[in-house]
């Protein structure tokens, strides 16, 4: 049967950023083969993924890539679009898909995207990754077990021989940060790695006594399966941790940890009792990000992590 016969498939759309798209794996997992619209920059996370069967680059930044993603949806036809984003960009391209059904949460981040919906959906849970499930549910998706295929990465830069503890200490926002010089108290006391992308050498090289670990997905995805215990913040790292099952723990601020916090029970919420919930974006770490002391972390690996003997001091 050819792409453009099919009458049964589902379009999926998210296209970025990280931690979202690690918050929708299990929901589109639900639909058993999804056409995938996403972010070229995201695309090393779908990879090898069971549960797609084709993805469809969107560079919103250009003409010519808009173009070509809305030419590749038009091929199919689509029984159901579900769009996980919530923007009228992201809306948009599930009305070129034509399908039959397309679904989206009630009240979407821009709500101008609701009116392309014609299968409106209120949550009722918490978490993200179950809104995502819900919403596929309600789409006429098979909920069985809560999976995150990702894929094993591949190695980039050098690590270190031995165990480690792994830290990406950057975030969408500079209020979900830490403050970078937290991470040289937590070096000084464990053989730590701090990664990030290009570009992000010489903020990394101001963490004295850090190995400084550069790379892109794919070596993210490698580093943190490789590494014993996981620091991160409310980031897309922090996510990829927690989706691994990897013990760590996740320090939060200005985003609710209930909503927005590691999914799967491995991790452990670092939160001041005084942080207020005000998703308030900011350059510079948020007051309640700083009030989380590096003595908090080291009791965290302390009692959670098993492994008391990456503690060197």
């Amino acid at each position: 049967m050819s792409t453009g016969d099919r009458q049964d498939s589902v379009l999926a759309v998210r296209l970025g950023a990280m931690g979202d798209i690690i918050h929708a794996l299990p929901a589109v997992a639900s639909f058993g083969k999804v056409t995938w619209v996403i972010e070229p920059r995201w695309l090393p996370l779908l990879e090898g993924n069971p549960s797609v069967a084709r993805v469809v680059p969107l560079d919103r930044h250009t003409l010519d890539g808009i173009r070509h993603a809305w030419r590749e949806v038009r091929r199919e036809r689509f029984r159901i679009a579900v769009d996980f984003q919530g923007l009228i960009k992201s809306a948009l391209v599930c009305v070129s898909a034509r399908a039959q059904t397309v679904a989206g949460f009630a009240h979407p981040r821009e709500s101008l995207a609701a009116f392309a919906y014609n299968l409106k959906f209120t949550p009722v849970s918490t978490h993200v990754v179950d809104h995502n499930l819900e919403l596929a549910r309600a789409a006429g998706a098979c909920l069985t077990a809560t999976v995150f295929a990702l894929p094993p990465g591949r190695p980039e830069g050098n690590l270190p021989s031995g165990d480690f503890v792994l830290a990406s200490p950057f975030a969408g926002w500079g209020s979900k940060q830490w403050p970078i010089e937290n991470y040289s108290k937590l070096a000084a006391r464990l053989p730590l790695v701090v990664n990030g992308p290009p570009g992000s050498e010489a903020a990394l090289a101001s963490v004295a006594g850090a190995h400084v670990h550069i790379s892109g997905i794919a070596g993210l995805i490698d580093a943190t399966r490789r590494a014993k215990f996981v620091v991160g913040v409310d980031s897309g790292p922090m996510h990829l941790a927690a989706a691994l099952g990897k013990p760590g723990a996740a320090l939060f601020g200005p985003t609710d940890p209930a909503r927005n916090g590691p999914y799967g029970g491995t991790f452990h919420v670092l939160r001041d009792p005084d942080a207020v919930t005000s998703y308030k974006r900011g350059a510079v770490p948020d007051s309640s990000m700083r009030s989380i002391s590096p003595d908090a972390v080291f009791d965290a690996i302390d009692r959670y992590s098993q492994h008391r003997t990456l503690l060197v001091s």
